[in-house]
């Protein structure tokens, strides 16, 4: 194992200082390498990792004046030198004062520094590399194409485990009754908070692809762009199927939240189908009454599923009451400091019984029948409460300005930009929505994958505006 990683880093390592650009989009289709875990010097590493610093390596290396001649002028009083800013740079900065002092919060233990490594410091070195490396407008699709295969690839895992039970290492997952698809992760629910995103970005690049050959109407037949047509709705759709065998719920929610955002968007005639589908659902639900009693119970979170994150959800908020609402419980530290106020089951009403409190206090039968264990999750599964038990109030209400001014750039993109890059800022807005949509049920960024995959939606709708304002270089 030793001997292959040494030779992939060797074989990185030739490939980023020849084409660092193809090094990086090497990283964006192998997101999922952070699985691949070893020690380097008795130091804990993923392949993810080692390819971001190694990539961050040779692009420091070979910009060092430069960036060291910028960093001096930045601290003069009277600077001439830096007229471009980096997109939330001020924002990257308060995260990292933040997410280390949450570090301090949990005790400064080795485990919370990977963390911190992993979640934080990472993703915006990876940031970094997004927005010098790719600064013109063409290489949009150096970004696009390795999140397609990337998706493709996990989906295609994910079918073939849909297929045959292979490599699902949970029996009940893996049982062709109750089967749920986890891919190259350890969870279903991993596929839909990944491949949920990147949904949407390959929605706005297909309505894109359309609307870019419709304009251009000196060309009857491009077989190029029919092909990238094809190929985008394959991986769409095999990305999609992935999410339904994995029966992530709050994935599906996301994504149709996304789905009906960038509708709404997209124009008038976009924007009255999707008022149709819409009502048409309702009445389709109002007339179907297993239908209705399903998305009634999903919305309202009554399912077991449900019952347990709004037991989850109390947990955390008496934790954070009880003298944690500034700081929270520290990075990586929620386990520990919940556990004193976690409950070990809860008494779920499947059976929609109107008697169900009366039994479980005085039938000690029924109580044993409708019990269900709980456990202590990493993470409190819900956006906010992530973010508050992790890195503090301050830490939570960051992240909202962050989402916040992410959507405002993307509307103000959308708005300002011409019909040939439109609709793929819609789908770089869409996809936000997917995260946040999904992150009231679920964890969308405390995971090395889904931290680095929000941080490169933030640079690829930063680009937009700074791709007529090169920072400091484009290093290729």
């Amino acid at each position: 194992m030793e001997t292959l990683i040494a030779f992939y880093a060797i074989f990185f390592l030739i490939l980023a200082v020849r084409h660092l650009d193809l090094a990086i989009m090497l990283i964006i289709i192998a997101l999922p390498s952070y699985l691949i875990r070893f020690n380097i010097f008795n130091l804990p590493i993923t392949l993810l990792e080692l390819m971001i610093w190694l990539a961050f390596f040779v692009w420091a290396s070979a910009n060092w004046r430069l960036i060291n001649a910028n960093l001096r002028e930045l601290f003069k009083k009277h600077s001439q030198k830096i007229k471009n800013k980096y997109p939330f740079d001020f924002e990257i900065i308060l995260l990292l004062i933040i997410s280390f002092i949450a570090v301090g919060v949990a005790g400064f233990s080795a485990g919370t520094f990977g963390v911190w490594k992993a979640y934080f410091f990472e993703p915006i070195l990876f940031f970094i590399l997004i927005i010098n490396i790719f600064q013109r407008e063409t290489d949009r699709k150096k970004i696009l194409w390795p999140l397609a295969i990337s998706a493709l690839l996990v989906s295609l895992v994910a079918i073939f485990q849909k297929i045959t039970g292979a490599f699902i290492f949970n029996e009940f997952w893996a049982t062709t009754n109750t089967r749920r698809v986890v891919s190259f992760f350890g969870y279903p629910n991993a596929i839909g908070l990944f491949l949920g995103p990147i949904i949407l970005i390959l929605v706005g690049w297909l309505v894109q692809t359309i609307v870019n050959y419709k304009l251009q109407a000196e060309q009857i037949f491009n077989l190029k762009k029919i092909k990238l047509f094809f190929i985008i709705n394959i991986v769409i759709i095999l990305s999609v199927l992935s999410i339904y065998f994995a029966k992530s719920k709050g994935a599906i929610l996301g994504v149709v939240a996304g789905l009906v955002v960038f509708g709404l968007l997209a124009g008038k005639k976009a924007r009255a189908v999707v008022l149709l589908l819409i009502i048409i659902f309702s009445l389709a639900v109002c007339f179907c009454q297993p239908c209705k009693k399903s998305v009634i119970e999903n919305i309202t979170l009554n399912n077991l599923s449900g019952q347990i994150r709004q037991q989850q959800w109390r947990e955390t908020w008496q934790m954070l009451k009880n003298g944690r609402i500034i700081f929270g419980a520290g990075l990586a530290n929620y386990q520990k400091t919940v556990q004193p106020y976690h409950q070990a089951g809860i008494f779920f009403n499947n059976n929609n019984d109107p008697d169900f409190h009366r039994k479980t206090v005085f039938n000690v039968n029924f109580r044993r029948t409708h019990w269900q264990p709980t456990e202590i999750y990493l993470y409190p599964h819900n956006i906010i409460l992530n973010f508050w038990s992790e890195l503090g109030l301050a830490g939570l209400l960051l992240f909202i300005w962050i989402i916040g001014k992410y959507f405002y750039i993307s509307a103000a993109n959308c708005k300002s930009q011409t019909a040939n890059c439109k609709f793929l800022n819609l789908g770089l807005l869409g996809a936000m929505i997917v995260i946040v949509a999904h992150g009231f049920v679920d964890v969308p960024y405390f995971k090395n994958d889904l931290a680095i995959l929000f941080w490169l939606l933030v640079a690829m709708t930063s680009l937009v505006n700074a791709y007529k304002h090169p920072l400091i270089s484009v290093r290729n």
